[in-house]
């Protein structure tokens, strides 16, 4: 996955820039308009073809009286349905980095429960065995809260190798997850069962018991926001009607200005067909937040900062480098 990070080189740069853009995704077809542009205006605008054999010439015109009144219109009210769609695009991008921002923010949380709430109640010391079966256990609960993250990155992104966990969960567990349709939800079904089990041990007062299993089903509601928007796409047909008016739009438009552009007529079909066939490229990469385009979120980044952050709570020092970017895309 790559992530196009913000560039702080300036307006120039930008402007010139080719990764991450929605020039990568449109050239070919924004070259074949051009071409075709072309080609009419050299059927429009060039010399009489003289025909073999005969006192005959070619010179073949496209309807004088045809006027851009009629593009002029549809370009606005396309500009319009391109506009609501990329609206709603980036309404599904936003909420799914709101969503993910809450996911920091309440594994963050759940660490410092199982550091604090988790252990011997007033009046009572662990020692011996215990105490270190204490430690064992804050440790390996937030080595799963980690574990939890990465997991669910790949399930939104339907990512089956699941081999990064080994780090983090044992390998029995890793395994016992591939038979699952839901494995993030099958984690945090580990984490209650093992909540539970510290209450019975009695290192939960029963009056915090509710709070970690409040910090689970934030993660809970996390989870099934991003599932939403992950299994509800922006509707076939409307995605489709907005392809093919662009297309039509794009392919037809050198017949209605020709008469107006003359010999510009290419210039000016790549300068309006690069702006429609990128709003619309915009629009179809951002519809999905979770998935690997050059603009989607950087969920690699996020999960492996949060793993960072937490196991650190608890000394761990093999902790995995947060990913920074090369030639300023971010992997």
């Amino acid at each position: 996955m790559v992530v196009v990070e913000r560039s702080s080189a300036g307006w120039v740069r930008n402007l010139f820039r080719y990764k991450g853009t929605a020039l990568r995704r449109i050239w070919k077809r924004l070259l074949f308009t051009v071409a075709v542009s072309a080609i009419i205006t050299f059927i429009d605008l060039g010399p009489p073809v003289p025909i073999p054999g005969t006192d005959w010439v070619l010179h073949y015109q496209f309807h004088d009286d045809l006027t851009p009144l009629p593009f002029s219109l549809i370009g606005v009210a396309l500009g319009i349905f391109l506009g609501f769609r990329n609206n709603t695009s980036y309404d599904r991008f936003w909420e799914g980095r709101k969503l993910w921002g809450r996911m920091v923010n309440t594994s963050r949380s759940v660490t410092r429960q199982i550091l604090t709430l988790v252990g011997p109640q007033p009046g009572k010391e662990l020692e011996g065995e215990e105490r270190e079966a204490l430690e064992t256990f804050h440790r390996e609960m937030v080595r799963r809260v980690a574990a939890y993250v990465h997991c669910f990155r790949h399930h939104l992104r339907d990512e089956k190798d699941l081999s990064e966990l080994e780090r983090l969960i044992p390998a029995d567990e890793v395994a016992a997850l591939k038979g699952e349709s839901n494995r993030p939800v099958a984690m945090l079904q580990t984490l209650g069962d093992a909540f539970r089990d510290a209450w019975r041990r009695g290192w939960v007062h029963p009056q915090h018991l509710p709070i970690l299993e409040g910090s689970l089903t934030d993660m809970t509601d996390i989870q099934g926001g991003c599932e939403r928007i992950k299994s509800t796409p922006i509707p076939f047909s409307y995605t489709a009607l907005i392809h093919r008016i662009v297309a039509i739009y794009c392919y037809a438009l050198p017949f209605g200005i020709l008469n107006a552009t003359q010999e510009f007529t290419p210039i000016v079909v790549m300068l309006i067909a690069y702006a429609f066939f990128g709003l619309d490229a915009v629009g179809d990469e951002i519809e999905d937040p979770f998935g690997t385009d050059a603009n989607d979120l950087p969920l690699t980044k996020i999960s492996t900062m949060i793993e960072v952050n937490i196991r650190q709570r608890i000394g761990d020092t093999d902790l995995p480098e947060i990913p920074k970017p090369v030639n300023e895309l971010l992997q």
